[in-house]
């Protein structure tokens, strides 16, 4: 039996539906929060619901007492804590939320695993990390200068989950996802972002020039390391991306041709939050947990487009922009 707090979220629900057909049963938590269009959220979860092998509890990772009665209720052989505050610039608006969801959450989650008997966790964590440092970024690379509070959460919660591994031996899998995208992707990330502005002929606006690159990581490939993430390795961090990068322009000249129609681009001036490149270096997980990407950019692009065309009537009224105060 696996714990997923965040079942409602991108990642969390890809990997639990993942799951699911695998046979596994799952207990999923979500405290379907405002960040972006919770219509989003309340289809996921829609569709998850509809397997006997699934359990939700609205909840919420930052409420120990409620998660304590969900430990009490159900025994865990393990956790993929896929709960989480993302976006780099909503921290800057924000921050004490990315605190307490990111970093105190986790701390709850270790610590009833210890109170339990829970001898494995994995954890999403962030390429925001690496800030500014030497592409292509490594795991061993030095992360103590966060370039966001969203960054600095994340950094918090892997220090919790080494203190854990070291004092009581709870097996640890951190995963650095380097910008994920698919369908049932986050409204509120550029390439959704992109898709819908294009499609419904609405100015697309990008900050900076475009020249800016990402290391893209389709969502199959995500959902296949985060699932892979449950082998025993001690206490590791590994990246999750292509050690490819592509910039936003050429993203948006895929969409283009997928879809069929022209961008009408508006720059903005770049955002401070922002780095100029990623790129993730992956030998470690390759040769740990014998994982590597398989879906290309212009494969991922071209079957996100053709999702977002046959659900475009569920589409048209999601709002793509942050909806929480």
């Amino acid at each position: 039996m696996i714990f997923v707090p965040g079942c409602a979220g991108f990642i969390g629900f890809s990997t639990t539906l993942a799951l699911l057909e695998q046979g596994k049963i799952c207990i999923g938590i979500d405290n379907l929060n405002q960040y972006y269009d919770v219509k989003m959220k309340q289809k996921r979860l829609s569709i998850l619901k509809g397997y006997k092998n699934f359990i939700f509890y609205e909840a919420d990772v930052e409420n120990f007492d409620t998660l304590k009665l969900i430990f009490q209720l159900h025994k865990f052989d393990s956790i993929i804590n896929l709960a989480a505050r993302a976006g780099v610039r909503y921290s800057m608006q924000n921050p004490f939320v990315y605190l307490s969801t990111n970093t105190l959450g986790t701390l709850n989650l270790f610590e009833l695993a210890k109170r339990f008997g829970v001898e494995k966790v994995v954890l999403a964590s962030t390429s925001s990390l690496y800030a500014q440092e030497q592409i292509p970024f490594k795991e061993d690379y030095c992360v103590n200068k966060p370039l966001s509070v969203y960054a600095a959460s994340k950094k918090a919660m892997e220090a919790i989950a080494n203190s854990y591994y070291q004092l009581y031996g709870i097996d640890v899998t951190m995963l650095r996802y380097f910008t994920v995208y698919g369908p049932y992707g986050r409204p509120d990330m550029s390439i959704f972002r992109f898709i819908k502005w294009i499609y419904e002929e609405e100015p697309v606006v990008i900050f900076g020039d475009g020249s800016q690159t990402r290391d893209f990581t389709y969502i199959d490939d995500v959902v296949n390391a985060t699932i892979g993430g449950l082998k025993k390795v001690g206490c590791e961090a590994f990246n999750v991306g292509g050690n490819t990068s592509y910039s936003l322009n050429y993203v948006i000249d895929l969409i283009e041709k997928n879809l069929g129609k022209k961008a009408k681009i508006v720059h903005k001036e770049f955002h401070k939050a922002d780095v100029l490149a990623t790129r993730a270096d992956f030998s470690k997980i390759k040769q740990t947990l014998n994982w590597e990407p398989k879906v290309s950019i212009e494969e991922g692009i071209k079957t996100l487009c053709n999702w977002y065309i046959d659900q475009e009537q569920f589409l048209k009224d999601i709002d793509i922009q942050e909806q929480d105060k």
